[in-house]
């Protein structure tokens, strides 16, 4: 006669006390052991980043609130000159629009991919990369304009000192990143639509066969590039 088979997955059957709660925490473990090396270094990788950003952001906030002098109003320094009227924040708007966008076509693309349909996942792939390339070019533009008007990492002619140095700082730091995964968008792209990632053909990101995790890894780091300038947009330029 078939005996049914104790696990601690029977809420009933757990160790009680101190070893209970030792098996919970190390039943999480398994979770890991399923993950593939690509996926968990990803995860390690934006977690860093995330307290980088993090202490970026702190710092911004700290030095915008202890600051005697008045702080730059965004409305005003991000305004764009247009058929004779100072439009605020338009710019910042549009390549907010942009990014949000490029992280639904980067799912699409995830979705694609999983489903083997090489083309689509391709043509997505770059369409995001597209877009990305469209924010750091209007990135770019900020740039210059503000640069042009006087703003410095040491100064600017509207308020206090330290808003030339944040600003720098933490859109130089996320165009960074944004610049780095299209580049990685484009590279992972071409593979797709050379097949590599069926044929196993030898390379970065195409070690197993049929192996498309490489563009849900590309996914992961592209939708946390645009949950950071979420909080960017929200602090820096709402505030």
């Amino acid at each position: 006669m078939a005996q049914s088979v104790q696990t601690h997955s029977d809420p009933d059957l757990r160790p009680a006390g101190l070893r209970g709660v030792a098996a919970d925490f190390g039943s999480d473990q398994r979770a890991f052991k399923t993950a593939s090396w690509g996926k968990a270094m990803m995860w390690i990788f934006l977690l860093s980043d995330t307290f980088i950003f993090g202490c970026f952001l702190l710092s911004y906030m700290t030095a915008r609130m202890s600051t005697p002098v008045a702080w730059p109003n965004p409305s005003e320094v991000f305004a764009l000159h247009i058929a004779g009227e100072n439009v605020p924040l338009i710019l910042i708007a549009i390549m907010t629009f942009v990014l949000i966008s490029s992280s639904g076509t980067m799912a699409m693309a995830v979705n694609f991919g999983y489903r083997r349909e090489r083309g689509r996942t391709a043509a997505l792939m770059l369409l995001t990369a597209l877009l990305g390339g469209a924010f750091v070019g209007m990135q770019a533009f900020e740039w210059t304009k503000l640069i042009s008007e006087g703003a410095r990492p040491w100064g600017n002619p509207w308020g206090a000192a330290q808003f030339g140095s944040s600003f720098f700082m933490i859109t130089g730091f996320h165009g960074t990143h944004v610049t780095i995964g299209v580049i990685f968008l484009i590279i992972v792209a071409r593979k797709v639509w050379r097949g590599d990632l069926d044929t196993e053909r030898r390379g970065f990101f195409t070690s197993r066969k049929g192996n498309y995790e490489a563009v849900e890894i590309m996914g992961l780091y592209w939708h946390f590039v645009d949950l950071v300038w979420v909080f960017i947009f929200a602090f820096f330029y709402l505030w």
